[in-house]
């Protein structure tokens, strides 16, 4: 490969000026707002004014809300079915085109795009798939009334979330199981089958531990995602909106509610920190005692 050399020392950064102002703008500059704003007390209704030092006021009031509490229960049992769910049938889908079953290649092209849309797109899909009165659940109503009611039920409004999340990261953790899985020396699922291992066996015992360093990196952007992710935001903004009776209203889901609804962006900026510090801590964890049980090689 040819090395490329600038003139000018200069060059390389001046291309790259356009990128970093970018970044500071979305990323660095939020950040430095959201640790602002959390210890300071915003004017009544977002008014013009100066922002009142109150420490950790915002901080108190936050862990004093029932709602917020609500939102924490709820944004961990969403997180928890979401990345299990995901996980384990990519797992399982990734095996089954990894055996080169006919027309693998047809069902790769499938699995891999529903990552292409957004979280919104994928919400407003289902929302009429799965809708209660004239979609797919309407023929199940029709038989068995209010057997499906997503804005009714907080179960079914558990499930419809969980679904489009399922759905749409599901192609995301194929793309990465199936890449794993593919760089796996077939010698070494060829002689386990000479001596009479089946394919769960062989799946068990060589090819699950030798996938175990993408395994874990998706547990951790999975799990991530399903918590904090815009396109949880997405997902629950055209399904559920929170409801009924905040079943959904996850944490991501409440800030965002609590900033540019209710125009509290101290409380906001509180919860967002909350966030960060929980998702540390799992991350921590996460690599503390899950990585030990990660194969490198």
């Amino acid at each position: 490969m040819k090395r490329v050399v600038f003139k000018s020392r200069w060059v390389p950064v001046l291309a790259a000026l356009p990128q970093l102002f970018l970044i500071f703008l979305f990323f660095y500059w939020p950040a430095v707002s959201v640790l602002n704003w959390a210890f300071t007390l915003e004017p009544a209704f977002g008014g013009a004014g100066e922002r009142l030092f109150v420490g950790w006021e915002n901080f108190q009031a936050v862990f004093s809300d029932s709602q917020y509490w609500n939102s924490v229960r709820v944004s961990v049992t969403f997180a928890v079915l979401s990345t299990v769910i995901t996980m384990g049938l990519a797992l399982v889908l990734a095996l089954a085109v990894d055996r080169q079953l006919k027309g693998s290649k047809i069902f790769r092209f499938f699995y891999i795009w529903p990552y292409a849309l957004a979280g919104p797109a994928v919400g407003t899909a289902f929302l009429f798939i799965l809708s209660p009165e004239r979609g797919l659940m309407a023929m199940v109503n029709a038989a068995h009334p209010d057997f499906w009611n997503p804005a009714k039920y907080n179960s079914h409004a558990m499930i419809l979330i969980v679904t489009c999340f399922v759905w749409k990261w599901i192609g995301y953790c194929f793309i990465f199981m199936l890449a794993g899985l593919q760089s796996i020396p077939r010698s070494l699922t060829e002689a386990a089958a000479m001596d009479g291992s089946g394919p769960l066996r062989r799946a068990l015992d060589i090819q699950i531990p030798l996938l175990s360093p993408t395994l874990f990196l998706l547990l951790i952007l999975i799990a991530t995602e399903s918590f904090v992710g815009k396109d949880t935001y997405g997902i629950v903004d055209r399904t559920t909106y929170g409801g009924p009776n905040n079943a959904t209203n996850l944490m991501v889901f409440n800030i965002v509610s609590k900033a540019f609804e209710g125009l509290d962006y101290s409380g906001a900026a509180a919860q967002s920190l909350i966030v960060i510090s929980l998702i540390m801590v799992f991350t921590f964890i996460q690599f503390r005692f899950i990585e030990r049980r990660v194969h490198y090689r």
